[in-house]
């Protein structure tokens, strides 16, 4: 029995359905940090009520995301943390931007 659990692990793993696939998006998206919800942010592993309302108040007060790394300079995201988030989050426009793009599309 044990090895058959093993065995279904290992081929979860293997297959990319590890933790990394179970927070992005349907479709395999990576979480835009620049246009994500309090929620959104919740879905990332390790990111809680608090540090999400930081990553949003954080947007809020400094503007966009410029590169992932920023997210170091959010209280309860050091290194570590980074390094399990960064596969499964990009820079990309904010939500106003996207709003405009769509605007100005026929």
């Amino acid at each position: 029995m044990r090895f058959i659990c093993t065995a279904l692990l290992c081929l979860l793993l293997w297959s990319g359905g590890g933790p990394a696939a179970w927070a992005q998006e349907p479709g395999g998206k990576a979480v835009n940090i620049n246009a994500a919800t309090v929620a959104d942010l919740e879905k990332l592993p390790g990111i809680g009520p608090s540090t999400a309302q930081r990553i949003v108040e954080y947007r809020e007060k400094n503007g966009p995301f410029k590169k992932v790394e920023d997210l170091m300079n959010i209280r309860g995201i050091g290194e570590k943390s980074f390094l399990k988030l960064k596969p499964l989050v990009v820079v990309g426009p904010a939500r106003a931007d996207k709003a405009a793009e769509k605007a100005a599309t026929p």
